[in-house]
């Protein structure tokens, strides 16, 4: 029970990947200069051919980040692949930007004009040079509410249907760099690898962002059984489904669910399985924090429920090591005690440590109990004191309850600054980077 085989993450195939598009876009430009140019006019046009090359390079790998590909989603973890798609959004944006000033002040010294004189002829004598410009500004739109202080502002849904507009700006975008590219208008063998290209990102967004889901809630035809009150502003939803094991759910995945209910079927919310799977039944446990997680208390049993997934790389093949410590926090619980049940170990070889405001806020404590009782498992919890005073996770308090703290894997899921706070002295108590499996739900 103890021998675990963990899963190792593919980030160098990754990393190759990501560094092969930049360099065959610019042997694509350098194989299509004949000569660098002398004048600063022609400089300036050529830096935006490149900027422009490695703009439509980072967009397609921003749209195959966002493909939720399972390769990404269950072993990178999707948190992580959400970061990597922000930062390859930024990417692209700036070399967007690059790209459009320079070629427009390149054009305007060739041509001897003004920059305002000379976007306009751009953009209107070009071929396909208005889709590409209302492409450019619904891209930044996305970006702009992507920022961090933006977007902590916006409901999540609104945020979500805005960053779909991603699809239909790269879609104009695209056609312009075949019609006005140097690189692509007299090379067929480059034009059909940029064709290649951004059809195979498509269809892996069509393929795991469509397909696969419409196949999965065909084949299981999930309904709510139930719900069920788990402590104030906690309820737990009971999902029953035809051959729910063949999803290939494990303890501490999630799905995004989307309920086929007024009010809640335009959006599909990340919510973590909270209890083992069964062949006909999965359980999720879900603390009212925004409008979609407080309407599923009033869910009526029967409701058709279109989930996606199983997503996630919080799971028991992260663990290297025998001993096992679970950080929980709030509703960070919910896959912690899923695991808490599953993963393999001895008496003594698991610890969980519940972080709550009030005992009434400890959701799901008697099964906890339970399951401490026939594990042999140690269930410690940590509640303000009466007078509100929060006890607070430090190197020190982890020492005196585990003094082996250094030997153990260690999952973390709760609020941000539990979140924080607990990795910060988990490093100081020893633990390597490496043995902290932590996965944020944030947007």
């Amino acid at each position: 029970m103890r021998r675990i085989r963990p899963r190792r993450t593919p980030t160098a195939p990754l990393l190759a990947i990501f560094w092969t598009g930049p360099a065959a876009v610019l042997w694509l430009w350098w194989h299509n200069t004949p000569a660098v140019a002398a004048t600063a006019a022609d400089r300036m046009v050529n830096a935006g051919r490149i900027t422009g090359l490695l703009a439509g390079w980072a967009i397609a790998l921003v749209i195959a980040q966002m493909a939720r590909i399972p390769a990404l989603e269950r072993r990178v973890g999707s948190d992580r692949a959400v970061r990597w798609h922000a930062r390859t959004g930024r990417y692209a944006l700036c070399l967007t930007l690059v790209h459009v000033v320079l070629t427009l002040y390149g054009y305007a010294l060739q041509s001897d004009t003004g920059i305002r004189e000379q976007t306009v002829s751009v953009v209107t004598g070009y071929p396909r040079m208005l889709e590409a410009t209302a492409g450019t500004l619904i891209l930044f739109l996305v970006g702009l509410v992507s920022v961090g202080a933006v977007r902590r502002r916006m409901r999540y849904e609104l945020w979500y249907h805005l960053h779909l507009l991603t699809y239909a700006a790269v879609y104009l975008a695209f056609w312009h760099q075949l019609a006005t590219g140097d690189e692509f208008v007299a090379d067929a063998a480059a034009r059909t690898a940029w064709y290649a290209l951004y059809l195979t990102v498509g269809a892996l967004v069509l393929w795991y962002r469509v397909l696969t889901p419409v196949r999965l809630n065909l084949r299981h035809r999930m309904r709510v059984d139930s719900v069920v009150q788990e402590a104030p502003g906690v309820v737990s939803v009971l999902i029953r489904g035809r051959r729910l094991h063949r999803l290939g759910a494990e303890a501490g995945h999630f799905f995004r669910w989307r309920f086929l209910a007024p009010g809640l079927r335009w959006s599909a919310n990340p919510y973590s399985l909270s209890a083992p799977p069964r062949p006909d039944l999965l359980r999720i446990t879900v603390k009212a924090v925004g409008g979609h997680s407080a309407a599923l208390a009033g869910v009526r049993p029967g409701t058709r429920v279109w989930a996606e997934g199983p997503y996630g790389a919080m799971t028991a093949a992260r663990r290297r090591r025998g001993k096992v410590l679970l950080i929980a926090g709030g509703a960070g619980i919910t896959p912690l005690r899923a695991l808490f049940e599953t993963l393999p170990g001895a008496p003594g070889d698991l610890t969980l440590l519940y972080r709550a405001r009030t005992a009434d806020e400890l959701a799901l404590r008697d099964e906890l109990e339970e399951i401490a009782d026939a594990r042999g498992a140690r269930l410690l919890y940590a509640v303000n004191s009466p007078e509100g005073r929060r006890p607070t996770v430090t190197a020190k308090a982890l020492r005196r309850i585990l003094p082996d703290i250094a030997r153990h894997d260690v999952y973390l899921c709760g609020p941000p600054g539990l979140a924080e706070e607990s990795y910060a002295a988990l490093r100081e108590a020893g633990v390597p980077h490496r043995r902290i499996h932590h996965e944020s739900f944030e947007f």
